[in-house]
């Protein structure tokens, strides 16, 4: 990425927690940071999705049953540039461990992307500091930005709500018999979809016609968190909370085994940090 001449990782750090924090106009934020327009793929519609794998959505369309009783959440992950179904999977229950291995086929597959969109549930997002879940804070260890959309505005992730709608009319009104022939009735809309279905949007083309696997492949280790060198870093503790200056600091137990970065604003405060996100 095109970064003034200064700490790549410091600048990176920043710009991500200035981001999130939605203070700034994203326009205004990348001409701050020296960030060339072809670079920002960030949001959309908060900024525009120029390339495939710029920007990814994921969400739990609500849940129903199926035929013979069985409750059934799916999960839905779509490139925002092709509109390309990457996954609709059934999932139970819908919690990180069940919905993480499906996230981590998916990179497998298809590469990382820059970001991924979302509401701020769980298992994406929490109410604890940062709005941190494990699943958002294994994204930026990943070097992905986790997106949030703002609380009761759907329209903000309105190319996966528009496809939500469609996916209920064609596979679940009404639900099927069973949960595998739900799965089933899952696999053949997105092939359907992807390869065969002409999209309006996209001048009438299926979207797997627009989409490109990304140039960035799924790592062999997750890498641990790195912080310019005038951080001073922690690790926290199996309790959540950081041992600084003989006092115990209490973050969040999501964030366990992870390392943060205090950085010191004045002769009396530091601030604290995982990746780019202000803490504390």
């Amino acid at each position: 990425m095109p970064w003034k001449e200064t700490c790549a990782m410091d600048k990176r750090m920043k710009f991500i927690g200035w981001y999130l924090q939605q203070e700034w106009p994203m326009a205004a934020l990348c001409r701050e940071f020296g960030i060339s327009r072809k670079t920002r793929v960030y949001r959309e519609p908060f900024v525009g999705c120029g390339t495939a794998n710029g920007v990814w959505s994921a969400d739990l369309k609500g849940w129903f049953t199926t035929g013979d009783g069985n409750r059934c959440d799916p999960l839905t992950i779509t490139d925002n540039y092709s509109r390309c179904l990457l996954r609709c999977q059934a999932v139970r229950p819908a919690d990180h461990e069940t919905i993480r291995p499906i996230f981590e086929a998916a990179f497998r597959e298809f590469g990382l992307p820059v970001a991924i969109r979302t509401d701020n549930g769980p298992p994406f997002a929490t109410t604890t500091v940062g709005g941190l879940s494990r699943l958002s804070i294994w994204w930026l260890k990943l070097g992905i930005i986790p997106e949030r959309i703002e609380p009761g505005k759907p329209a903000q992730n309105g190319r996966h709500e528009r496809l939500h709608r469609t996916l209920k009319r064609e596979t679940a009104s009404p639900p099927q018999r069973t949960w595998r022939q739900q799965q089933q009735a899952f696999d053949r809309f997105r092939r359907e979809y992807n390869e065969d279905r002409p999209h309006e949007a996209i001048g009438q083309q299926p979207p797997a016609s627009r989409y490109a696997p990304s140039p960035r492949p799924y790592p062999l280790r997750i890498p641990e968190m790195t912080y310019p060198d005038d951080v001073v870093v922690r690790k926290v503790c199996s309790q959540g909370d950081i041992k600084w200056q003989s006092h115990q600091i209490y973050l969040s137990d999501t964030l366990a085994g992870e390392l943060v970065g205090l950085r010191q604003t004045t002769d009396r405060l530091w601030d604290i940090y995982f990746s780019g996100i202000k803490l504390a």
